[in-house]
Order: C-alpha cells, then structure tokens, then sequence
C-alpha cells in the first residue's frame, strides 16, 4: 500500500535500475535516441542526440555501472539510505515467492519532492539530472522493467561486458552514428539547386 504522504511511484527496482542506467551513462542514451530517430524520423530525438555527443557530457557525466547477471545493476541500500532515513523517499515490499520479496516500489513523499524542488531552485546546476530524468523517461514510457533490460541488451557492450566488470563507454561509436545520421538528413546541394 503507497503511504498517504506519497505523490510519486516507481514501480519496480529493475525498472529503477535500467532507468538509472541511461541518465549515469549519457552515451547509451544518445544511441537509444538514435534507435527511436531511425524507427520513426522525429528529427527531435537527432537534434537531442547530437547535443548530448557534441557536448563533454558522455565524458564528465558518466557515472559507469558494473554488469551483473542482469545486466547494469547498483546496490541501491547504502544509496537510498540518506533519502529513506530522511523520508523523502518510501520502499515497499511487494509480494513474495519461495520467500524472497517479488517487487520493490519506490514512494516520492511530498517531503522528497520539496526537498527536490528546492536544491534545484537553490543550486540550479542540479537541472541537468532533472532534464535527463525526464528525456530517459519519455524514452522509456510504456516499457516495464524488463522490457528496458531487454532493449538494453540488445547493445553489444552491454550485452558482452564481464560479469562484474564496469561497462564499457560507447561514445566514439555513437558520435561517428550521430554524424551519419546528420549528414543523410541534411539536404544534399543537387536537391538544393
């Protein structure tokens, strides 16, 4: 049950976990705005992608991930302490097979996103982990937890890192790709003339 203070949820720590892995690692996300440019044309999703790779983001934003047997994965308790302790951020426990815990649903409280509210308004620097929180959303919207490991896996370097082992950046890759896919929109001179 979502405690009465709650005005967010997360459902699931494998979608919180593959979710995460796109906004620590800027070069993922670029390519998987690639995918979704290739499949449908929304010029958008090229001009987002060329923003991040022409920026030093794939370089000063990563936050590597090690794989595990799942894939991307962070030991969230030491993480989510300071938020739980503080009570901006509730975890229930749902349901149970063979004794161990099915599900894991994250709660924003109206105290965490206060709190949230506030560091952003007091250290605007902090908008850039909310503007990426919002385009890692809006590329994930209508996949679950293990649809997203699946459309994560199909990336070779992730799908080929050691188990335990950080994964791999993909920025030169993608950048040559976003190149690529500039360059085919851009009208050639004969069209122009």
């Amino acid at each position: 049950m979502a405690p009465a203070d709650a005005v967010a949820v997360l459902e699931s720590q494998v979608l919180l976990q593959k979710l995460d892995f796109w906004v620590r690692n800027p070069d993922f996300l670029a390519d998987e705005l690639l995918n979704d440019y290739e499949q449908g044309g929304d010029a958008e999703l090229l001009e987002l992608a060329g923003s991040i790779l022409e920026s030093d983001e794939p370089e000063v934003r990563r936050y590597p991930m090690m794989r595990f047997l799942f894939g991307a994965y962070e030991p969230l308790d030491d993480a989510l302490a300071v938020l739980r302790s503080a009570h901006l951020v509730v975890r229930r426990k749902r349901g149970t097979v063979d004794g161990r815990v099915r599900r894991h649903d994250y709660y924003l409280t109206r105290t965490g996103r206060s709190a949230a509210e506030r560091i952003v308004h007091d250290v605007p620097e902090f908008g850039y982990f909310v503007d990426r929180t919002l385009l890692v959303a809006r590329l994930a919207t209508g996949y679950g937890g293990s649809r997203l490991k699946a459309r994560q896996y199909q990336q070779d370097e992730y799908r080929h890192a050691v188990i335990g082992d950080q994964i791999a950046t993909i920025a030169p890759r993608v950048q040559q790709r976003w190149r690529r896919c500039a360059a085919e929109r851009q009208p050639s001179s004969v069209d122009a003339a």
